[in-house]
């Protein structure tokens, strides 16, 4: 990946998560992290 497609999927990244907590208060952030947290505990059982 060079170093432009970097900025730019960051700066997407960044965007999401300020229009979240602008618009929906970081409800989605909640749910998205409570979802990652299952798949890193589903990915050590698996392990």
């Amino acid at each position: 990946m060079t170093n432009p497609i970097a900025i730019v999927l960051g700066l997407i990244l960044l965007g999401a998560v300020a229009a979240d907590l602008v618009l929906w208060d970081g409800t989605n952030l909640v749910f998205v992290g409570k979802k990652l947290f299952s798949l890193i505990d589903w990915l050590a059982f698996w392990r």
